[in-house]
């Protein structure tokens, strides 16, 4: 599994763990994910709860097989705004003075 990001909208069901069977299920909105790891295979994620229509009822912190999470849509990349990737650096200006 790559990289989940912050913005990343994920599936949680029961094969992140047995408490999201059935309704239990849940769509989350990632804010951040735990750094660390007590079990291998685990984590920590927080995020908001989406209802149906994608507004958010809830902020949640989940432990959850990092394997049973679906990435529904991933978070667009932000924008670079005002420069170029990999841009030339400015030259330094004159004092005057």
């Amino acid at each position: 599994m790559s990289a989940l990001n912050p913005g990343d909208l994920l599936l949680i069901g029961p094969a992140c763990s047995p408490q999201f069977t059935g309704d239990r299920a849940l769509r989350l909105r990632l804010v951040s994910v735990g750094e660390i790891d007590p079990y291998s295979g685990w984590m920590w994620l927080t995020g908001y709860v989406l209802d149906s229509r994608g507004d958010a009822t809830a902020k949640r912190e989940l432990y959850v097989q990092r394997t049973g999470i679906v990435v529904e849509k991933r978070a667009p990349a932000p924008p670079l705004v005002g420069r170029k990737p990999y841009a030339e650096p400015r030259p330094a200006r004159a004092r005057v003075g």
